[in-house]
């Protein structure tokens, strides 16, 4: 099994879209990006700690590969607008990637050529994985447990209406 860590705005948006994907084994959300240890839902929010809403994603490589992963990520979210994803503003809420071992060439070049999806720079941070602190279990399968949420009605349907549509055949 393979990991990388994602941000690209709430992290009930990416942890819905990535368990729909055949391949990925698990999705967890969580924090990362940032300085201070041990951060939750509120002190993301509310302290300058640098830390970004992610997820976690655990992927089987024999049946997905990093760059598949990340050609969902492009897509997905918006990576050229700085600490925003529709309606979510603040640092929290920005594109970042937190890699491990030796992924960050396929970063690169998977980041190259995303660009010209984008009109606009694309500015996702790409650093390597510090710390990946899990989120509280309320956040957890939000998408799953909540589906009759307007955020979920309107935000998380709308990417995954995109997902559907672009990857159909990496749906389970």
């Amino acid at each position: 099994m393979e990991s990388i860590v994602l941000g690209g705005g709430c992290f009930w948006c990416l942890e819905a879209t990535y368990q729909l994907i055949r391949g990925v084994v698990s999705v967890v959300p969580g924090y990362g990006g940032g300085s201070s240890d041990n951060p939750d839902y509120w002190s993301v929010h509310d302290d300058k700690n640098g830390h970004a809403e992610v997820v976690q994603v655990t992927f089987d490589p024999s049946i997905i590969i990093l760059n598949e992963i990340l050609d969902i990520f492009w897509v997905i979210h918006d990576p050229t607008t700085q600490d925003k994803q529709g309606n979510d503003v603040g640092p929290e809420y920005r594109s970042i990637i937190l890699y491990m071992g030796k992924q960050k060439p396929v970063i690169d070049v998977s980041l190259n050529n995303a660009q010209k999806l984008w009109d606009n720079p694309i500015v996702t941070e790409a650093n390597k994985l510090d710390k990946f602190y899990e989120a509280e279990p309320e956040h957890h399968n939000y998408f799953v447990n909540h589906p009759e949420q307007a955020y979920c009605q309107v935000i998380i349907n709308t990417k995954l209406a995109k997902l559907r549509n672009r990857f159909a055949d990496k749906l389970k």
